[in-house]
């Protein structure tokens, strides 16, 4: 971790030859990693988003989760070239924007603005179950609570977060670890269990898990390993981005699936019936495996997991409102104001403006949040490949940067797998991420294009890197 302990460089130096500010380059692969796994945060991916899971999904949960990831591993591809060839904290509208167009790239900004609000307060929601050993409090205060404090820690300087979330992380593995050794250690049934394709339903009965629900499942699958795409936000402060990022990026999607799949696997075949499974009560599963004290420090550790979630959340989603605002994507006080630096080198107005609403949001319906989500992902990992088919035609062809193998077999794959799962999500979530992106298109349409030379000017740090 010494590598996230570096010199920053000068106040000089937070801004280019142009005049537009820049971020420090101050963390090197390891604190970079650290930063990464922490927003996938898996062990409260695990004990917030999995039991949903389990409750359409049952037995094919463990299923689900590993097609997602095999899909995963196609996106990670497609970052990870795209994340060095253009490294901007612009992150994916950047990647988009340079290869398919400003209003391609204008619409995955929308959409990846979509997810990066959404996904903390779904996340920090999950909290109040997890303190509930030691208080009984709202679900939406504590979640709110989480935000804020997550917002106050998202100001300080990028290194030392790299340490605050790196001891949580710690906690939150081996929290997962003990899940996983206790639900294999109380097994109920055996490894065919994982594809038996069984959920609980009404009045007692087993109903089959069909093929539709797994493709419709895929979408909150994908969701479960996203945060792998917090290297590309940071591919501005990583000192080597272009050697780094696609490091950062495949290492982190393979430990993380590692710490969510085991776990979920183990929690399948630990549960003692199909009733308690479709339940999703992770708590209790484990006090029942162990007892109250071993329950109550896996609780904790999960909420301190939720914590350490909410902090690189609110620090990656900053960045991509900095960078907005850098590039112009907004009227210009709102641009001053966006992408200014605060005395640690942290944007700390865009902080506070990602973090405050994601407050808010505590209080909307669960189930609408998790259901635009899924699809804000299905549908920006679409483009993202899409980019990447683009991503090696004229200029960009001898540019410097990692290369996937198998191109471009891999993004048209991905192209088609993922065209289908989104056209069979709920048809209200649907339309409520294609209304905000239509509002977002007449925004485009009637302010952005007409200002084309002055305004969406998406642009690269002038020293990449090594």
């Amino acid at each position: 971790m010494t590598d996230t302990l570096r010199p920053a460089e000068p106040a000089s130096a937070a801004e280019t030859g142009d005049g537009r500010r820049k971020l420090r380059r101050s963390i090197g692969v390891v604190g970079g990693t650290l930063l990464t796994l922490s927003c996938v945060t898996p062990a409260s991916t695990l004990f917030v988003v999995v039991p949903d899971l389990f409750g359409t999904l049952g037995t094919a949960t463990a299923l689900t989760i590993a097609i997602g990831s095999l899909l995963c591993i196609a996106v990670a591809f497609c970052y990870a070239e795209l994340g060095t060839l253009i490294p901007s904290a612009g992150g994916e509208y950047a990647m988009v924007s340079t290869l398919a167009g400003r209003l391609a790239g204008w619409l995955v900004f929308v959409l990846s603005l979509l997810v990066v609000v959404i996904v903390p307060p779904v996340i920090a929601m999950g909290t109040a179950d997890y303190i509930a050993p030691l208080v009984h409090v709202d679900p939406a205060l504590t979640g709110a609570g989480v935000m804020l404090l997550a917002t106050l820690a998202g100001l300080l300087d990028l290194r030392a977060n790299a340490w605050i979330t790196g001891v949580f992380l710690g906690l939150e593995v081996i929290a997962a670890a003990v899940v996983a050794v206790l639900g294999f250690s109380h097994a109920h049934r055996g490894a065919g269990s994982l594809v038996s394709m069984q959920v609980a339903g009404a009045h007692g009965i087993v109903d089959p898990v069909t093929a539709a629900l797994v493709v419709s499942g895929l979408a909150i699958a994908l969701f479960v390993t996203q945060g792998f795409s917090t290297a590309v936000y940071l591919s501005e402060e990583l000192e080597h981005p272009r050697r780094d990022v696609a490091r950062t990026v495949l290492a982190t999607l393979a430990i993380s699936t590692v710490i969510i799949l085991v776990p979920v696997a183990a929690i399948t075949m630990g549960a003692t019936d199909l009733k308690e499974l479709t339940g999703g009560d992770l708590s209790a599963m484990v006090t029942a495996w162990s007892n109250t004290a071993v329950g109550t420090f896996v609780s904790l550790c999960v909420a301190l997991a939720i914590v350490n979630a909410g902090i690189v959340m609110v620090i990656q989603n900053s960045r991509v409102l900095f960078a907005s605002a850098r590039d112009k994507a907004w009227p210009t006080p709102v641009n001053d104001l966006l992408s200014r630096l605060g005395r640690f080198g942290s944007p700390w107005v865009a902080t506070l403006t990602v973090g405050i609403p994601g407050a808010l949001l505590c209080f909307v319906d669960l189930d609408t949040l998790y259901g635009v989500t899924g699809v804000s992902v299905t549908a920006m990992y679409l483009l993202v490949a899409v980019a990447a088919l683009l991503g090696r035609r004229d200029s960009h062809r001898h540019t410097p940067a990692w290369r996937m193998p198998l191109w471009p077999a891999v993004p048209v794959l991905l192209i088609a797998v993922l065209g289908y799962v989104l056209v069979q999500q709920d048809p209200a979530y649907l339309l409520w991420t294609g209304g905000i992106t239509a509002v977002a298109t007449l925004y485009w349409a009637l302010y952005l294009r007409p200002r084309r030379d002055t305004h969406w000017l998406v642009s690269l740090p002038e020293d990449t890197g090594a």
